[in-house]
């Protein structure tokens, strides 16, 4: 087992303490600035204008998730609708996010499947797309099917999003070549066991690529959303020997994180979204971001230690 993985699984273990949340919740404000764009949906929009001021397009997503009631599912759908027509007002492309846990995938398949339709049916005539999110290995199946069900339908303007990490994940990608997806491929955040995901960031790497060149083979529109250097680098040597043209796919990038790059890749002529997270259900979120980088660990402790 790696130190990187190490690293991870033990953030995610303390970060789910109850005592070590409340800390957080308090005295780490400065590091949730940097990567949440605030607790309201006008906090989020200001964020998103001030990205598309620096070529860089903005995905909107009301953080939420694993819901316990069909009420409070119904209450994070009212939000995510009130985003989709305030989004669509604006003049920049419109892209929002959202997790089907926070629609109530856990209490019920067919609540989540009702309540993602009737968002596609205020997002579509506005011209919205809808990125669902993957959440963690129980949950991928439930989520294909949601996916499959909603283009089945009929609706067009809704993504999915796989997870390198997985064992399963190059399987679900050739199941889901009849649909056409637009895709969106990460490592992937959570806390994983062995059983069901690579433990080595080399391999995860390795097959992030390969899932990303195979799906480029394919025809598939792909966001690549990863902030590592070596695998940008990698994607556009690629897409440039093949011939893809830089209309093919583009870069995803999180919101506050390595913004000098996001500028950069959008000025060399690629598409570029910042991923935009806003609301007041920001801890899990801010979790998988500490996980990732041991630098965000750091600056955690200094908001700790300095109030």
């Amino acid at each position: 087992m790696n130190l990187d993985l190490l690293y991870r699984q033990a953030v995610l273990s303390v970060a789910g303490n109850p005592r070590v949340e409340g800390l957080i919740k308090t005295r780490a404000r400065s590091l949730v600035r940097r990567y949440v764009a605030g607790e309201s949906l006008e906090e989020a929009l200001r964020a998103a204008e001030g990205l598309e001021r620096q070529g860089v397009h903005a995905i909107l997503d009301l953080l939420g998730e694993m819901v316990r009631s069909d009420a409070e599912a119904r209450a994070f759908q009212a939000g995510i609708l009130e985003l989709v027509r305030r989004v669509a007002e604006r003049p920049w492309p419109k892209y929002v996010s959202l997790k089907p846990t926070q629609l109530g995938l856990d209490l019920s398949e067919g609540l989540a499947l009702e309540l993602l339709r009737e968002i596609l049916r205020e997002a579509e005539p506005r011209g919205v797309f809808v990125r669902m999110d993957m959440e963690d290995s129980p949950r991928v199946e439930a989520t294909l099917r949601l996916y499959r069900a909603l283009r089945e339908e009929g609706f067009s303007g809704v993504g999915i999003v796989l997870q390198s990490y997985l064992f399963r994940t190059e399987k679900d990608l050739l199941d889901l070549l009849p649909y056409r997806p637009n895709l969106r491929l990460v490592k992937g955040a959570y806390r994983e066991p062995k059983e069901v995901a690579f433990q080595d960031k080399r391999l995860i790497d390795a097959q992030f690529l390969h899932l990303g060149k195979l799906a480029l083979r394919e025809g598939l529109y792909v966001a690549f959303a990863t902030h590592d250097p070596r695998l940008i680098a990698e994607v556009k040597r690629y897409a440039e020997a093949m011939g893809f043209p830089k209309t093919a796919f583009e870069f995803q990038l999180l919101y506050g994180v390595r913004p000098e790059e996001q500028r950069r890749l959008a000025q060399e002529g690629y598409t570029v979204r910042a991923y935009v997270p806003y609301g007041r259900d920001w801890y899990p979120y801010l979790s998988r971001r500490i996980a990732e980088r041991p630098e965000n660990l750091f600056l955690v402790l200094r908001s700790l230690l300095g109030g």
